[in-house]
């Protein structure tokens, strides 16, 4: 890879922090069992996937950008996810064959049933969802990686952000819904099963007076700067909201997700300290991907 693309094992730590935030995010979702205890990094989150996953994706993306220099960024990026759901059923199927890979059984109660050679047909669904999350959180640190000279925002364009940012919850939200279930909400609200559009409107607006704030006070600082910035203050304001509403029974965990807590929770309110993890983890993923999109879309990439 050294000779397709310099800086390859900064590029491979990129994409290997990315694979590795999903899969913490998600684990109550899989599992990933008769690896042998050594290659486990957090209950049966395995360092030996998170490296598979990486350097699949890498590998897609680098050849793809240097088989194809000219393309737009959209252009690439459909390729990439087009390359991976080829590339990626034949190894899920294999994996669940040999039975390292299984579902929870929340996800087997939300699919449709419909399989093939064992695996769920929902994967067409799951992999370019995973993948552009993921590829997202990449392209966009390479911004800081290769310090390109991009042009500056002059003013936040509203309407392509929140629809952007709302794309991205709701296709994370369909993914990951057999986690969590949105059970205090009215029913006018829900869009798809459980998901409601007060929820996800709720994660557009704290993503979008994070934007608001980032814009105003730190327009001048680097890249890698207000990411960090963003990040810290989207999970100052979403953290206490979840858990008021995991607290209230508004949104209830299920059992798989329950039973990867640790044990250890926040004084007085009694809620799991996980959760105070997984806001961090669902933001880097949604607000690296919207900004990527941004600076291509304005730097005409």
């Amino acid at each position: 890879m050294s000779k397709v693309q310099t800086q390859i094992l900064a590029r491979f730590g990129i994409m290997a922090v990315g694979v590795l935030i999903f899969e913490l995010f998600t684990a109550p979702m899989w599992r990933n069992a008769h690896l042998g205890e050594w290659a486990y990094l957090y209950h049966d989150v395995s360092w030996i996937l998170t490296i598979g996953w990486s350097i699949l994706f890498l590998g897609v993306v680098e050849i793809v950008d240097k088989l194809l220099p000219s393309w737009r960024e959209w252009k690439r990026f459909l390729t990439y996810l087009g390359v991976l759901i080829v590339l990626t059923l034949p190894l899920e199927i294999w994996v669940v064959n040999i039975d390292i890979r299984s579902y929870a059984p929340e996800v087997l109660d939300s699919l449709s049933g419909l399989t093939m050679a064992s695996v769920p047909i929902e994967l067409i669904y799951y992999v370019p969802v995973f993948a552009g999350l993921v590829i997202g959180f990449y392209k966009y640190w390479t911004f800081v990686l290769e310090d390109k000279l991009l042009i500056p925002l002059k003013k936040i364009r509203w309407a392509r952000g929140i629809a952007m940012t709302a794309l991205a919850i709701f296709m994370f939200e369909v993914m990951v819904e057999p986690m969590v279930v949105n059970a205090g909400f009215p029913s006018w609200s829900f869009i798809f099963h459980d998901i409601s559009i007060i929820m996800t409107g709720i994660w557009v607006g704290v993503i979008a007076i994070t934007a608001l704030f980032v814009y105003r006070f730190f327009p001048h600082y680097p890249i890698a700067t207000r990411y960090a910035l963003a990040l810290s203050i989207c999970t100052a304001i979403a953290l206490p909201i979840e858990y008021y509403l995991f607290v209230n029974d508004i949104r209830v965990y299920g059992p798989s997700a329950i039973a990867n807590f640790s044990g250890f929770t926040i004084p007085i309110i009694n809620a799991p300290i996980e959760i105070a993890f997984a806001i961090p983890c669902y933001m880097a993923l949604v607000i690296a991907l919207v900004r990527y999109w941004e600076i291509a879309l304005d730097n005409r990439l």
